[in-house]
């Protein structure tokens, strides 16, 4: 299926009515949607897009960044600070994102969820409080690397960024980190994973493919 050109405003609208019509594959109260992207790509901001256009349809929506959820420094350094298969392999600490935003949210479950484990920039842990997300209500995860690691997704959303866009719109800080992403690419195949594709290489000018639409 080919990509199809679309304005931000629209894609939103779009995404929150799919989002509105699926059902969480466990039967629970509570659906679990990932946006996957790189840092360029601005995952966070379509999220948070997506959260409000969701409130207006009456869905309560909680937004959770996958880098609250870093594991501690010495952990996730311990190759170096510019290792790019650490940050594939060790960076996120997915054991916490099971506990305390997946498991919450099985059927039968708190409904209590933890927004934040950990603050990338002290690696000191935040001790926010457990949000309760109301029954009916939509968990948005957003952060990169998201897929191919067994997450209970109902949805999933992948920003996809071309190598030299990458690249391109990555600060040079952060570059290091593109070994990386080429082995998602190569390993989990995003594109073909995610149920719906946006190609964000303009960030002005983004389109999208949405499989089973």
């Amino acid at each position: 299926m080919p990509f199809e050109p679309i304005t931000w405003e629209r894609l939103t609208e779009s995404l929150a009515d799919r989002v509105a019509a699926t059902k969480a594959g466990d039967g629970g109260p509570w659906l679990r949607v990932a946006l996957d992207g790189a840092p360029p790509a601005r995952p966070a901001g379509l999220a948070e897009r997506l959260a409000e256009a969701l409130r207006v349809r009456g869905r309560p929506a909680l937004t959770v960044a996958a880098d609250g959820f870093l594991r501690q420094a010495s952990l996730r350094l311990e190759h170096g600070k510019r290792d790019p298969d650490a940050y594939y392999d060790l960076w996120y600490d997915t054991s916490a994102l099971w506990r305390e935003v997946f498991n919450p949210l099985d059927p039968g479950g708190s409904g209590l969820v933890l927004p934040d484990l950990r603050d990338p920039s002290t690696d000191r842990a935040t001790r926010s409080d457990r949000v309760r997300l109301a029954e009916g209500g939509v968990l948005l995860l957003h952060g990169p690397l998201l897929l191919g690691r067994w997450f209970p997704f109902d949805l999933s959303v992948h920003l996809k960024l071309t190598p030299a866009a990458l690249e391109r719109r990555s600060e040079e800080s952060a570059r290091w980190t593109l070994p990386a992403f080429a082995r998602y690419e190569e390993e989990v195949s995003p594109e073909t994973t995610a149920d719906v594709v946006i190609r964000a290489n303009d960030p002005r000018h983004p389109a999208w493919n949405a499989q089973g639409e």
